[in-house]
């Protein structure tokens, strides 16, 4: 699972969110998106790892501007899905 963090210019209500995540949603098999107007960001997790140039081109249709992509490990490993539970998926 990657997580990846998207900073994004002109967000400015839930509404806003709401247009991020549905544009986040029809273009790309995420297993979750959040979006938040107030930090200026949205969240996704992915099985698989989603360009940058992809991401850009989903959002801008919608009027917003992507500012930065980033992913939760140096290099675009994986990140570690961590619970309740997680201590029983180490090996």
């Amino acid at each position: 699972m990657t997580r990846i963090t998207v900073q994004i210019d002109g967000m400015r209500c839930g509404m806003c969110e709401s247009h991020i995540n549905d544009a986040i949603r029809r273009n790309f098999r995420v297993k979750k998106v959040a979006s938040s107007h107030a930090k200026g960001t949205c969240v996704l997790f992915a099985e698989e790892d989603i360009p940058d140039d992809a991401l850009r081109a989903a959002i801008q249709p919608t009027g917003y501007r992507v500012l930065a992509v980033r992913r939760e490990d140096a290099g675009g490993k994986p990140a570690e899905k961590k619970g309740l539970f997680a201590f029983l998926r180490r090996s």
